[in-house]
């Protein structure tokens, strides 16, 4: 991506997750935001993006609460926002009640308010629905990749004028300046293969650098996806062996790190009882799959 502009003009704006710092990065570029985070970070993020802005859009990775939750309010706050999402994701950000529904299941619903605050609907004039493929003409235009693995309405959007890919959680959880790396795999729909093939695709945009949500801007771009996909595998293989060793094993990685408001923030950004729950799902469902097709039966 050489003789691309300098990607100073996209900036992490911290939203201070649960009041730690490094946890949830929402990405201000020109008047387009990626990734607002939750609702409960919602009065931090407005602080910092200060009283004459007025963002034109929002672009969603994905629908999970922690990078998309804030989504109606600011709609509700801004009423001609738009809104970019994948197509799998739209219902969703329309009638947010299954989603809530799901990550109660994953979360308890005594703690969903604490974490992620109201989730409110957005209208759905104001909803546009990707495929992948699609290029956006805002802020020096995005290009857009369906990127599943992480979740199955996951995308990227590279971002052309400065050569930064958004990558949501598909390059992982790493937070400066700690290097540890993690892949976050939270159920229900963590496919190994998809990622891979996301990895790949990802790397083939040749990005100036990545702006990852948890937590900030990496110009190492190979290095950090090839560390993303080292640890996807590792805790894929070690939860196929022992899934009870995986919530120790990245506990065990995370205190290494030393320093205890980082190790809060790995914490949050990713519980390692949510990747241990999803890549048991995902082993399942792969035996599963390969169950039915061994006896010729195909599930919906």
């Amino acid at each position: 991506m050489e003789g691309r502009a300098n990607h100073s003009s996209a900036e992490p704006i911290d939203v201070r997750f649960q009041e730690l710092e490094r946890v949830i990065a929402c990405w201000r570029v020109g008047d387009v935001l990626v990734d607002p985070g939750p609702e409960s970070s919602v009065a931090n993020l407005l602080d910092a993006l200060g009283e004459d802005f007025r963002p034109r859009a929002l672009l969603l990775t994905h629908i999970h609460l922690d990078h998309a939750g804030a989504t109606g309010a600011l709609v509700a706050r801004w009423p001609e926002l738009e809104v970019y999402v994948h197509e799998r994701g739209a219902p969703h950000v329309v009638d947010p009640s299954k989603l809530l529904a799901s990550a109660g299941r994953l979360y308890g619903e005594q703690n969903m308010r604490r974490l992620w605050g109201e989730v409110l609907p957005v209208p759905a004039e104001r909803v546009h629905a990707l495929g992948g493929g699609e290029t956006i003409p805002l802020a020096g235009g995005f290009h857009v990749a369906y990127t599943p693995g992480h979740a199955s309405h996951h995308v990227c959007y590279l971002h052309e004028e400065s050569g930064r890919a958004f990558v949501g959680d598909m390059g992982g959880v790493r937070i400066p300046p700690a290097g540890v790396t993690l892949a976050p795999t939270p159920p229900p729909d963590v496919d190994v293969e998809a990622w891979d093939r996301s990895l790949d695709l990802i790397s083939a945009w040749r990005p100036a650098s990545l702006g990852l949500t948890h937590f900030g801007g990496i110009d190492e771009v190979e290095q950090q996806l090839e560390a993303v996909r080292a640890s996807l595998h590792e805790l894929a293989e070690l939860t196929r062996a022992d899934g009870g060793a995986v919530t120790a094993a990245v506990r065990e990685r995370v205190g290494t790190i030393g320093d205890r408001g980082l190790q809060a923030a790995y914490a949050a950004a990713v519980p390692p009882e949510h990747i241990q729950q999803g890549l048991e799902r995902y082993w399942r469902k792969r035996a599963e799959r390969e169950a039915a097709g061994s006896t010729g039966v195909h599930s919906a």
